[in-house]
Order: structure tokens, then C-alpha cells, then sequence
């Protein structure tokens, strides 16, 4: 029988590396291998199913119905409840906006919540599907931490090489679009950091968890490392592009700084030319020159003159 459209997945592990299809309109299966149930937390239908199993404590219950989480690894109704974050790779979308899933295993029984699609689960049920997949709880959570650290790596990667990009763009194009694309740059580092350093934490938890097997805790470590070296890579990319924007800014202000300046100097210079044709040109008697029909070429020579004496004068001052 079909499960409900709430129901993601539904699966029995048969500790091979292959599973089965399970209704969730029927008994769970009380024996065989471990049991996988993905829901989606939005939907009430799927709150009430898992309300209505007495082997789910409140707290667990509310814990995977969570709006907001942020990444961690706790001890919850006698099981590990696990929160983790990975990259929105979905065409369009920010990286940054981050998947949230949620898991929590006790027993064999592996219960996980999630809203938007996340690549690595989708992987791993396809693992699941071809007889390569998981074969224990903790196996899952490893093929889990390991795959969404993988994804990051390319996301970051790309963050670091658009900085870089805008570095060498800083010689030729220090305009507004670039200060908008280092500011984006700097609001997805800050973003990603947000989650990243906690998961980083959680995977610490896992990784010397009990239930975790000492292979698979081996590999969550190695992923933790790579995790820790993406931080690193994260803050030195936010760190270069502050710079970048402090650079882009300095180049902004000393080029007005210099549309200023020149338009200072012509103002200087012709201050006192305004002031000569302003008071040659009122209309009153007894203005020099009036009846003489060279007075304009000699009054225009005179301008040109001290015109030039100004300058020279700045000159020697190293206005300019």
C-alpha cells in the first residue's frame, strides 16, 4: 500500500546494503533490519502519526517539528537526536539558504524530518536503492555528515574564487556593482559561518558518540577536519573581501577627492575673474574705458593675465 504524499521515504534496512519499502499504514515490521522514516515536518498528518507512537517522547516529538534549528547533537528521549545543515544546490537558489534535516535514532528505529529536498539524502537513497547503501544507523549518519561536508566544499570553493575575481577587478572597475557583488559575497560568508561553526560542533559530538561505530566515527571525524579546514578557507575568504571593500571604498573616496580638488583650483581661479567681469559689467557712468573701442580687447588681456599669475602662484604654493 502507497504511503501518504507527507511520507519522504519509508524504508527497511536489511543490513546488506539494500532496503525495503514499508507502509506506514500498517504495523511497523517488529523484526529484521533497522527501520527509516523520513517525514515531512509541514504537514499536521505526519505530527499526528508520529504523536500517536508511544515509543516517541514528547520532546522528540517536538525537536523534529522544529521551525528554526540550528546543527547539533543531543541526547533526547533516550535516543541521539541529531540537527544538521546542507547547501541549497536546487537550480536558483542560494547556497546559503541552507537545508535543514533532522534526525533522531533509538533502537534501530531511525526517524528524520525534512521540508526542502537535500541532494546527499537523495543520494543515499539511491545507494539504498542499487544495494550499495547503508547497512546501520550509524552507517547512515555517516554516509549523511559525510556527503553534505562534500557539498560544501564546492560552494565555498566558488565563494573564494568570486573574491578573487573582484580583486582583479578592483584595478579596472572599482564602481557600485562591484561594491554590491563584494557585499553579497561577504552576507553569504557571514550566513554559511552562521551554521557551519555549530555543525562543526555537532559532528564533534557524533564522532565520540557510543552509538556511533569506531569506522564510521572515523570518517564523520575526517569530515569534521575538512569541515574545520572550510571554516578556515570561509573566514579568510570574508576577511579578504572586508578588504577588498575597504579598498573599493578608499579608490571611490580619493577618486572624489580628486574631482573635488580640480574643481576647487577652477573655482580659485576664476573667483576673481568672476568678480572683475561682474563689476566691469554693471550698468553706472564712470566705468574706464567706456568710450574707448579697445578697452575690451585690453580688459580680456588683462584677465589672461591674471589668470596666469594665479596659476603660477598656486604653482609655486604645490597646489597642484
Amino acid at each position: 500500500m502507497a504511503n501518504a504524499p507527507w511520507v519522504k521515504l519509508a524504508l527497511q534496512l536489511n543490513g546488506a546494503g539494500g532496503a525495503t519499502p514499508i507502509s506506514l499504514s500498517a504495523p511497523l515490521p517488529s523484526q529484521g533490519g533497522p527501520l527509516w522514516i523520513h517525514l515531512d515536518y509541514t504537514v499536521d498528518e505526519a505530527y499526528e502519526w508520529l504523536q500517536n507512537r508511544p515509543d516517541v517522547p514528547v520532546s522528540v516529538l517536538e525537536a523534529l517539528f522544529a521551525t528554526d534549528t540550528r546543527p547539533r547533537a543531543a541526547d533526547v528521549g533516550g535516543g541521539l537526536l541529531i540537527y544538521l545543515r546542507g547547501v541549497n544546490l536546487a537550480p536558483g537558489a542560494r547556497p546559503e539558504d541552507m537545508i535543514a534535516v533532522r534526525l533522531w535514532i533509538r533502537n534501530g528505529l531511525i526517524i528524520s524530518t525534512q521540508k526542502r529536498q537535500l541532494l546527499t539524502l537523495s543520494e543515499i537513497v539511491t545507494e539504498l536503492e542499487q544495494g550499495e547503501g547503508a547497512r546501520t544507523p550509524s552507517d547512515l549518519v555517516k554516509r549523511l555528515v559525510d556527503g553534505l561536508i562534500w557539498r560544501m566544499e564546492d560552494v565555498i570553493e566558488r565563494i573564494e574564487d568570486q573574491v578573487g575575481d573582484c580583486a582583479d577587478l578592483l584595478e579596472t572597475r572599482p564602481d557600485k556593482a562591484l561594491t554590491h557583488e563584494i557585499s553579497s559575497l561577504r552576507r553569504r560568508a557571514v550566513t554559511l559561518r552562521r551554521y557551519l561553526a555549530p555543525q562543526r560542533e555537532a559532528i564533534a559530538r557524533l564522532q565520540n558518540d557510543a552509538r556511533i561505530d569506531r569506522d564510521d566515527a572515523e570518517i564523520i571525524r575526517e569530515a569534521g577536519e575538512r569541515l574545520q579546514r572550510l571554516l578556515e578557507d570561509l573566514d579568510a575568504a570574508r576577511d579578504h573581501a572586508t578588504l577588498l571593500q575597504e579598498e573599493v571604498f578608499s579608490v571611490q573616496n580619493e577618486a572624489i577627492n580628486d574631482r573635488m580638488y580640480l574643481l576647487a583650483i577652477i573655482s580659485a581661479l576664476f573667483l576673481p575673474l568672476g568678480f572683475l567681469t561682474g563689476l566691469f559689467g554693471i550698468n553706472v557712468g564712470g566705468l574706464p574705458g567706456v568710450d574707448n573701442p579697445e578697452a575690451f580687447w585690453w580688459f580680456a588681456g588683462s584677465l589672461v593675465v591674471i589668470a596666469a599669475g594665479i596659476l603660477v602662484w598656486m604653482a609655486r604654493r604645490r597646489w597642484f
